[in-house]
């Protein structure tokens, strides 16, 4: 029992060295959730330093996500794959990183006392997750990603993943938001790509120093713009089209998002104002983007610090209130293009117009069922 309070004590303590956003949305979680959803977290953040943060070959670094899999299942020691992780970590790691590797341990000895549903939930999702990411990260480059489908793709393994995950933990919490599960996972990978792509848009420049970009190539050859050619001093002008296009579609995301947030029942403040303020900061980040065509690094499009305490006091404020929640978002999004997701077309043929289509939102559900088709088909990453 002092072990496992020591374990959530360490839990605590870890999340706001390895990420400020989640330390700043994951304590408005009521109790229950809050432990599984922290843990849920530091157990991506390990599987993404491993996949980015070591100097092995890809193939060796499958085999540490494998062996990583392996622990959160029970079928491995962590304290093995600690010893043989830690030398291998790039002299950049962050101290925060390598203290998590140090302590999975600690962090899998959660997992393992979670109950049952939630359990399965969060090993589902790292699963997929270490296996789609490492199969992007082995492609990754400056030239960016082929379609749009495959930017999705790459979406859903580092984040629609995630946001199903946390679907399965709300419904498993509450009966009353069990009831609307049906339209909760149905927009569950939409809310998550708004944040990814979100996050994408804004470290661009950053990614690319790292030697990837997760833009689609065929977007931006609309616009005249070859992606491996792309220098942050000399934007050409069909760049910042190219980037108009996508906070649009981030934008439709987010909407998908705000309509996830208001199927959570009322009386649940504590999970809707942790789908609020990622919303929110998000929204007001796509306004930054926008208002800043040429930008070259990631904190000049950063949020201010009045910016976060504005959308986290006005979120609480209208929590309850899915009428003023809509006017707010619509008042913070104002002046950001919108766009439509069209049919995708199967992998390998697209459409002459393009994946995605300039119009007015509309309401309607979530193209996670097309994603998943093309998932079980097959992607065009290979």
């Amino acid at each position: 029992m002092e072990s496992s309070a020591a374990d959530r004590a360490y839990q605590d303590q870890i999340l706001p060295h390895v990420s400020r956003t989640f330390a700043l949305t994951i304590p408005q979680l009521p109790p229950a959730l809050r432990i599984g959803v922290t843990n849920a977290y530091l157990l991506c953040r390990i599987a993404d330093t491993i996949e980015d943060q070591t100097t092995s070959s890809a193939a060796a670094r499958l085999g540490l996500l494998h062996r990583f899999v392996a622990v959160l299942c029970g079928r491995e020691a962590a304290g093995d794959l600690a010893r043989d992780l830690l030398p291998r970590l790039a002299e950049h790691t962050l101290p925060a990183e390598r203290e998590l590797v140090l302590n999975m341990g600690r962090i899998v000895r959660l997992t393992a006392a979670l109950e049952p549903r939630q359990r399965a939930a969060i090993e589902r999702c790292v699963e997929v997750m270490c296996e789609g990411m490492h199969q992007f990260q082995c492609i990754a480059s400056v030239a960016g990603v082929a379609r749009m489908s495959d930017l999705d793709d790459y979406c859903y393994y580092v984040a629609g993943v995630v946001g199903e995950m946390l679907t399965q933990l709300f419904c498993a919490y509450s009966p009353a938001i069990e009831r609307q599960r049906a339209g909760l996972e149905a927009l569950s990978v939409s809310f998550a790509q708004g944040l990814q792509m979100t996050n994408i848009l804004k470290d661009v420049w950053d990614d690319r120093e790292r030697g990837a970009c997760w833009l689609p190539q065929e977007v931006f050859r609309r616009h005249g713009v070859e992606l491996a050619e792309l220098a942050r001093e000399r934007q050409p002008a069909g760049f910042a089209a190219g980037m108009r296009e996508l906070v649009g579609v981030a934008h439709a995301h987010l909407r998908d998002a705000l309509a996830y947030t208001l199927l959570i029942p009322r009386g649940e403040m504590g999970i809707r104002r942790f789908c609020l303020w990622a919303i929110g900061l998000a929204v007001l980040t796509l306004r930054r983007i926008e208002a800043t065509p040429g930008f070259t690094s990631g904190p000049q499009v950063k949020i201010s610090h009045a910016a976060v305490a504005l959308t986290t006091s006005l979120s609480n404020a209208a929590v309850r209130q899915d009428w003023l929640l809509r006017r707010l978002f619509d008042f913070a999004a104002r002046g950001l293009p919108l766009a439509t997701l069209a049919a995708y077309p199967p992998p390998g043929r697209p459409s002459a117009g393009g994946a995605w289509a300039a119009s007015e939102f509309s309401q309607g559900v979530s193209h996670a069922a097309q994603r998943d088709l093309r998932r079980r088909e097959g992607s065009s990453v290979r």
